[in-house]
C-alpha cells in the first residue's frame, strides 16, 4: 500500500508499478468510441508517452495502445495508485503551504470511490465529468502541489499540469483551464477525438476544479427547487401527500431521494444502473428499493393515503415508470403524480447518459460500443416515447419542470414534441427550473456556498453549521419578506443537515446564501479558526451552477431575454476577477451540466486559515463573485437583480454599477419600427 509521500514523489519510474488494469470491483466508464483514424491513434499513443523517458516507451507503448483500442482513451491504469483515495486530514499532506495541501485534500475528495462515479476513469459524477484525463497527470499535480510555494502558481491545461509558475504570494495556486476550444471546434465529435488524443478534457463544473463534495452538493439545490415548485406549481409549502417522479440516482442525480424526504414529499426516482442504486440505498439516500412495477404503484398509493414521506428507487426505466403512471390515469383516472422532471445525464446522451427503454441496461452497453450510430437511433426513439407519456401527464395536470441536463434540448433534437409555440431560442413546452423556480433566486443573489472543513473532524463542521446558521438569523431580521423566505429555507435547512447524514466523502456542508450571507459567513468562520474554535483551515467554494458563475442559455441564463444568454462574457469575467481578489484557485470550463459547447462555467476555491490577510481576500472575493452576475442580470432586465444590486450599491459606497432605463411605452417601438 502507497502512502501519501509516494503519490507526491512524481511518477514511478524504477521500478514501474505492476499493471493491474481495472479493477473488477469498482464501477467503470461506458467505452469510448472516438473513432480515431490510424494516424490519430498514433498522435494519441505519441501524445501519452511524452510523460515518460523513452528508456519505458517499449513496455507502456503496447499497453496504452490496448487501453486506446479496448475503453476509447488511454488512462494509465498501471499508475493508479494502491493508497485509499480520500480527503485525509490536511496536516497528513507533504507540502511547503496550506493552500497547495488544500487542493490535495480537495482532488482526493473527487477521487474518492464514496464519492466518484467511476473512480479508476478520474470521473466524479456526469458520466464524463473528469478530474485528469490520466493518471500521469494526477500524480505529477500532486508532485507539484508537494513541492509549490507561495510564489508559484500551477498552471493546469485540460488535466496537463502545465508546471509551476513564478509569482506573487497574493496570486491563486492554480489556474484551470478545462475544454478551452475555439469555438468552431466546439462540437460532440471533436470532443471525443481531442480527450482520446490526451488534448483536452470535459470536467463538468465542480470536477474538473476540484470543488465536488459529493451529492450533498446538490441536495439541498434540489429541496430548494421541490419546495419553491411546490409554492408556484401546487400553490402550498406543505407537499405532504405529494409525488415527485424523476430519474437518475447517480453523482449529482443521487441528490434527489434524500431532498424529497427532507421536503416532506414521495420521492420515486427510476435507474437503470443497479450500481448506483445500491450505493445510495446503502448510503441511507434511498428508504426502499425495489424492481416490480406493481409494488412501486402500490408505495406510492400507499404512500400518498398516508401523507408519509418516502424516497423509493425503482430498479428500471423512467420510461416505463412514466408509461404506467399514464396507464393508470387512464384506467382509473387518478393521477398518481404531482410534480416530475429528470436528472439523467442528458448532456452526454450516447455515451451513458441515456439509456433507451427498448434495450436492458446490458444490451445497451454493448450496442452503445458496437454500433454506435444504431444506439443514437435508438435513443432519440426512446426519447420520443419518453415525452409523449409527460405531455399527456401533464395535460391531466402533473407540472413537469426540466432540471438544466438537456432532457428538452436532446428530446427537441430527437423530433419530440417539447416546443413553445412562439418561444424564444431558450424556451421549451416546459420550463427550465431557472426560469420559473430557481431564476428569481440567483437574481436575488442566492446561491449554492460551500465549505469543506480539512481536519477530516465531525466536530469542526457542527461548529460552522452553528456558525452559519447564527449568521443567517442575524441578517434576516433586517430583510424583506421575500428574501426572509429565503433565509428560513436555509435555517431549516442548516439547522436539521447534520441529522440527515448527508456527509459522503470529506467533512462537507452547502446552504444558499445572498452575497452579505456568504461574506458574513465566511468571515465568522474565519475568526472561529483564528480562535480556535474550529481546529484546522476552512475551504469555502460554491458550485459553479451559481449566481455568477455559470453562462447557460438552456439553464442558468435560461432566464436572460435580452439576447445575451448565448454570451460568455459573465463566467469568463468571474473566473479572472476572483483570481485577482484572492482565491486559491480558480477554474474556466467548457461544458457542464447541459454538456460540451453549450456552456461556459467558473469556480474557485479558497483557504480560510484564521488570518487577516483571508479574511480581506474572502471579503473583497466574495462580494465581486456574487455582484458581477446580478449586474449582468440587471443589465438584462430582470427587476429582482434591479432592486438587489441598487440595494448593494447603497451599502457600499466603491460600488457603481450601469443601471438600465426600460422603454415604458412599447408603442415609441412600434411606431419607430412602422416607420
Amino acid at each position: 500500500m502507497s502512502s501519501l509521500k509516494d503519490i507526491c514523489s512524481g511518477l514511478p519510474l524504477e521500478p514501474l508499478p505492476p499493471n493491474r488494469g481495472r479493477d473488477p470491483n469498482l464501477p467503470h466508464a461506458p467505452i469510448r468510441t472516438p473513432n480515431l483514424t490510424a494516424e490519430e491513434e498514433r498522435l494519441a499513443l505519441r501524445n501519452a508517452l511524452r510523460y515518460f523517458p523513452p528508456s519505458h516507451h517499449v513496455t507502456l507503448a503496447p499497453e496504452f495502445a490496448q487501453e486506446l483500442r479496448q475503453y476509447g482513451h488511454i488512462y494509465m491504469y498501471r499508475f493508479c495508485p494502491t493508497l485509499r483515495m480520500r480527503a485525509y486530514p490536511i496536516n497528513q499532506y507533504p507540502c511547503c503551504t496550506r493552500q497547495a495541501a488544500s487542493i490535495m485534500l480537495m482532488i482526493m475528495n473527487n477521487l474518492d470511490p464514496a464519492v466518484a462515479q467511476f473512480p479508476q476513469e478520474l470521473v466524479t459524477y456526469g458520466g464524463n465529468g473528469q478530474v485528469f484525463s490520466n493518471w500521469a497527470q494526477f500524480r505529477l499535480v500532486m508532485h507539484y502541489l508537494s513541492e509549490m510555494t507561495e510564489e508559484q502558481t500551477l498552471v493546469m491545461y485540460s488535466g496537463h499540469p502545465m508546471g509551476l509558475f513564478p509569482s506573487l504570494p497574493s496570486s491563486p495556486r492554480a489556474i484551470i483551464t478545462n475544454g478551452m476550444v475555439v469555438p468552431n471546434y466546439s462540437s460532440r465529435n471533436q470532443y471525443e477525438k481531442m480527450f482520446a488524443l490526451g488534448v483536452s478534457m470535459y470536467g463538468q463544473m465542480t470536477a474538473g476544479s476540484y470543488c465536488y463534495i459529493g451529492p450533498q452538493g446538490i441536495v439541498h439545490g434540489t429541496l430548494l427547487t421541490v419546495l419553491n415548485a411546490g409554492r408556484r406549481y401546487l400553490g402550498s409549502d406543505d407537499l405532504r401527500g405529494r409525488v415527485f417522479v424523476t430519474s437518475g440516482l447517480g453523482g449529482m442525480s443521487g441528490a434527489q431521494a434524500k431532498a424529497a424526504v427532507i421536503a416532506g414529499c414521495i420521492g420515486v426516482i427510476a435507474e437503470v444502473d443497479e450500481a448506483p442504486l445500491r450505493k445510495r440505498h446503502e448510503q441511507g439516500w434511498l428508504m426502499e428499493v425495489t424492481s416490480s412495477m406493481e409494488h412501486c404503484i402500490k408505495r406510492i398509493r400507499e404512500a400518498k393515503t398516508y401523507k408519509t414521506p418516502l424516497s423509493m428507487g425503482y430498479h428500471g426505466n423512467i420510461v416505463d415508470l412514466w408509461e404506467r403512471l399514464l396507464l393508470e390515469y387512464e384506467r382509473t383516472g387518478e393521477l398518481l403524480v404531482d410534480l416530475g422532471s429528470d436528472q439523467t445525464s442528458l448532456h452526454n446522451p450516447y455515451n451513458g447518459g441515456y439509456y433507451p427503454v427498448q434495450l436492458s441496461f446490458r444490451q445497451a452497453i454493448q450496442l452503445m460500443s458496437t454500433d454506435p450510430k444504431g444506439f443514437q437511433t435508438t435513443v432519440q426513439e426512446s426519447l420520443r416515447r419518453h415525452v409523449e407519456a409527460i405531455n399527456k401527464l401533464s395535460d391531466a395536470g402533473m407540472f413537469f419542470w426540466d432540471y438544466g441536463n438537456a432532457f428538452l434540448l436532446e428530446a427537441q433534437r430527437a423530433g419530440a414534441k417539447v416546443e413553445k409555440v412562439g418561444g424564444g431560442a431558450t424556451e421549451f413546452r416546459y420550463p427550465s427550473y431557472v426560469q420559473h423556480i430557481m431564476g428569481d433566486i440567483f437574481s436575488l443573489g442566492f446561491g449554492p456556498f460551500r465549505w469543506v472543513c480539512t481536519s477530516g473532524d465531525p466536530k469542526d463542521l457542527a461548529v460552522t453549521d452553528d456558525i452559519a446558521a447564527n449568521v443567517l438569523e442575524e441578517i434576516s431580521a433586517n430583510v424583506s419578506d421575500r428574501i426572509r423566505q429565503q433565509y428560513n429555507d436555509n435555517i431549516r435547512w442548516i439547522r436539521e443537515a447534520g441529522k440527515h447524514k448527508m456527509v459522503v466523502g470529506s467533512q462537507a456542508r452547502i446552504l444558499y446564501s445572498d452575497q452579505k450571507g456568504r461574506v458574513c459567513i465566511a468571515l465568522a468562520i474565519n475568526q472561529a479558526i483564528a480562535d480556535g474554535r474550529v481546529s484546522a483551515p476552512v475551504v469555502i467554494s460554491r458550485d459553479h451552477h451559481d449566481v455568477s458563475g455559470t453562462d447557460s442559455p438552456f439553464r442558468e441564463t435560461s432566464n436572460v431575454y435580452d439576447g445575451s444568454a448565448f454570451c460568455a462574457d459573465m463566467a469568463v469575467q468571474n473566473f479572472v476577477g476572483d483570481a485577482f481578489r484572492g482565491a486559491t484557485w480558480v477554474a474556466l470550463h467548457n461544458g457542464g451540466g447541459v454538456g460540451w459547447g453549450e456552456v461556459m462555467n467558473g469556480g474557485f476555491g479558497l483557504l480560510l486559515d484564521g488570518s487577516e490577510e483571508t479574511a480581506k481576500r474572502a471579503r473583497l472575493m466574495l462580494n465581486w463573485d456574487v455582484s458581477n452576475g446580478v449586474a449582468r442580470r440587471c443589465w438584462s432586465g430582470n427587476s429582482n437583480a434591479y432592486d438587489t444590486i441598487q440595494h448593494t450599491m447603497e451599502e457600499n459606497g466603491q460600488l457603481r454599477v450601469t443601471m438600465p432605463f426600460p422603454v415604458q411605452d412599447e408603442r415609441v417601438l412600434d411606431c419607430a419600427l412602422q416607420a
